[in-house]
């Protein structure tokens, strides 16, 4: 006890110490905490609130009896949707779109970064990036609109093209066959752009002491690119491929709905649209909260995961 005893009193001592210098940084920076409300406002209101709703997965829910008075029936939503081969279907074609888009699209911003670096000419490089980042501040109706005249068959510039070199007119809102394609291509088009910021600030956080040492080495713009610029925006990289892979069941919910049809749920019905057809259309609320809980589980299971190869690999964790 003896020997114990004035341990004790030092742990007791140095936590009341830790407990008043972060009361002291508190008060000296309280209008800093203030500025704070809002936000965790914000995320309580619109973020946290709502996950109340969940519920309704597991009830047999009815709008006019309310949460309430709807019965419950456990996991037969899930059940439902797990032997549901529209939903197979549904679920298919959004990792396919995500994965397409992820594997296509990923590299582009990354490669626009890495040239728009190269620019020397500050009016050409001003010039290139308002015109890359313009097409993110266009609505997806509008965008939808612009292609839907472009591609369309009876007139459409691409379609006549196409007739002017020998072929037939291509449906391209109306083909299975084509219209993921239009979807990652259109999605590449407006976001690719404005995705490229994030790793134009990585850029410029490099140090230039380490160009200027590669210059004086010999080493060109190609070599200073590839063993300077790329391995200094490896960690950004590495942090926007995972977030991206809790996204990996989100394939653009708002881009499809305002391009696709009927005609082509087949290959372009996504479990966003799929939540929205189900839920607002034919008003099964249940069954819809269950395809979207399931949808944020796999999103968070693919971030863990994503996170733990990230460890594993660049010996680096995102949180």
């Amino acid at each position: 006890m003896e020997i114990t005893a004035p341990a004790d009193n030092l742990q007791q001592v140095a936590a009341t110490k830790v407990k008043k210098n972060r009361w002291k940084l508190f008060r000296s920076n309280f209008d800093m905490y203030l500025l704070l409300v809002p936000g965790l406002l914000f995320l309580l209101l619109f973020k946290y609130t709502p996950m109340y709703g969940i519920i309704i997965a597991f009830m047999d829910y009815n709008i006019f009896d309310g949460i309430a008075g709807s019965d419950w029936v456990g996991l037969a939503q899930f059940s439902k949707l797990i032997h549901s081969d529209e939903f197979m279907q549904v679920f298919i074609n959004t990792l396919l779109i995500s994965l397409y888009k992820l594997v296509l699209l990923f590299p582009v911003p990354i490669i626009i970064a890495l040239l728009l670096n190269e620019v020397r000419r500050a009016w050409f490089k001003r010039t290139v990036q308002t015109v890359i980042f313009l097409p993110h501040f266009l609505s997806w109706v509008i965008i939808s609109g612009l292609f839907i005249t472009i591609l369309s068959p009876s007139g459409g510039l691409v379609n006549n093209l196409i007739v002017f070199f020998g072929g037939k007119p291509i449906s391209f809102f109306l083909d299975n066959n084509f219209f993921r394609s239009v979807v990652v291509f259109t999605a590449g088009w407006k976001e690719s752009g404005w995705n490229a910021i994030i790793f134009i600030a990585a850029i410029a956080g490099i140090e230039q002491e380490q160009y200027e040492a590669a210059s004086i080495d010999g080493a060109g713009r190609l070599r200073q690119m590839l063993y300077i610029t790329l391995p200094g925006i490896i960690p950004t990289i590495i942090l926007i491929l995972i977030l991206r892979l809790g996204y990996l069941l989100d394939a653009g919910t708002e881009q499809i709905l305002t391009m696709y049809n009927s005609v082509v749920y087949e290959s372009g019905d996504v479990i966003g649209t799929y939540v929205y057809r189900m839920g607002l259309g034919q008003q099964d609320y249940s069954f819809s909260t269950a395809v979207g809980l399931f949808n944020s589980l796999i999103g968070f299971i693919l971030i863990i995961a994503g996170n733990e190869i990230s460890k594993k690999l660049v010996k680096r964790s995102i949180w």
